[in-house]
């Protein structure tokens, strides 16, 4: 006679061994390792040892910063053989919905990715929340792609103060297209122009007067303008705003580049469009580096973060003095209760360092 009690399968029970213990013990490893060894890693493709390498770079500590320096001018000579796409957009454009199905379309036709995804930092807190390798789950795990969130720090325009060196280290490494994600749209997002070869620019349609919604100095700045979630019931809407943003950019004087600025739709949803954004940013490549203009702007770029390395340099050394960490908070007293002014306070300051 059959019993009526019944005896379910136990739950099934986690492997006595973390699989990812081997990921695990590199990493713990590789923030003993050498510059040469760090180097050796990184030109290898190794991920755990190249996450670590940026780690390092972004370190306050001296000891650190002067590892990281060796780090990054070592790896200058394999790098430069990336398309750097700098991607912004208007709040819940969805950046990081795009990011991952153009990513993934990106990968599959052959070419190693790169994300350095900028998550704005708390005035108040100083922290960042750091999801967008959560909400990017599927490209989080494709193997020929790299996802890497960066606090900003409160840099200009969200883009981590180190992000250049980020990007040189992901080159060394072998990815070929590399992402720069911005917070969102402002007129300090020249910090993230100036570290790029390409502009996107996402845009919404039937999200009210579409053309006041954002600076026209970002505009300027734009190779290509993509009107996103054309899909559903908004890809009439989607057609009508590509309309309306290519005859805005129309209007705008020739770029340097000799690159005349397009407006295309897509959708992540439907993954559609991406084929053709991926073909622009191509042509746009192909024309640049026949005219000369590509290399040029990498050169100018390097002048520029040239400068950008100085400014943080002697910024570090300053608020690193000794004698400015103890004067400081009495001198930020005096100026708190009126008993002196802001630049006298300053000049005072930098005569002490």
């Amino acid at each position: 006679m059959d019993s009526a009690l019944k005896v379910n399968q136990g739950v099934p029970q986690p492997p006595a061994i973390n699989p990812r213990a081997r990921e695990i013990i590199i990493k713990k490893r590789s923030r003993h390792l050498d510059v040469s060894a760090c180097l050796d890693g990184i030109r290898n493709g190794n991920i755990p040892i190249l996450a670590q390498a940026i780690t390092l770079i972004e370190s306050t500590k001296e000891e650190d910063r002067k590892k990281a320096r060796e780090l990054v001018s070592a790896c200058l000579p394999a790098s430069g053989n990336s398309v750097r796409i700098g991607i912004t957009g208007v709040p819940g454009v969805g950046k990081s919905t795009f990011i991952e199905a153009f990513g993934k379309y990106i990968t599959s036709s052959g070419h190693k990715l790169a994300v350095l995804a900028i998550d704005p930092s708390s005035e108040r807190s100083k922290g960042s929340i750091l999801g967008d390798k959560t909400r990017m789950e599927t490209l989080s795990n494709d193997p020929h792609a790299f996802i890497r969130p960066t606090p900003s720090g409160g840099s200009l325009g969200g883009v981590a103060r180190k992000t250049r060196e980020t990007v040189i280290l992901c080159e060394a490494a072998g990815f070929d297209i590399i992402f720069i994600e911005t917070v969102g749209v402002g007129q300090s997002e020249t910090a993230v122009h100036s570290m790029t070869d390409f502009f996107l620019l996402l845009m919404l349609a039937g999200a009210g007067d579409g053309l006041q919604g954002i600076k026209r100095g970002i505009m300027e700045m734009s190779d290509l303008l993509v009107i996103h979630k054309a899909d559903g019931n908004n890809v009439e809407k989607a057609l009508q705003a590509r309309s309306l943003y290519q005859g805005a950019l129309q209007l705008f004087p020739p770029a340097p580049s000799g690159w005349t600025p397009l407006a295309l739709t897509a959708s992540s949803l439907e993954e559609t469009g991406l084929e053709k954004i991926l073909e622009t940013i191509l042509n746009y490549v192909r024309l640049t580096e026949e005219n000369g203009f590509f290399q040029k702007k990498r050169a100018e770029q390097a002048v520029y973060w040239m400068r950008e390395s100085i400014d943080d340099y002697l910024l570090s050394r300053f608020y690193g003095n000794p004698h400015i960490k103890k004067v400081l908070p009495e001198m930020e007293k005096k100026v708190k209760e009126g008993l002196t002014d802001p630049f006298r306070a300053a000049s005072e300051l930098l005569k002490l360092f």
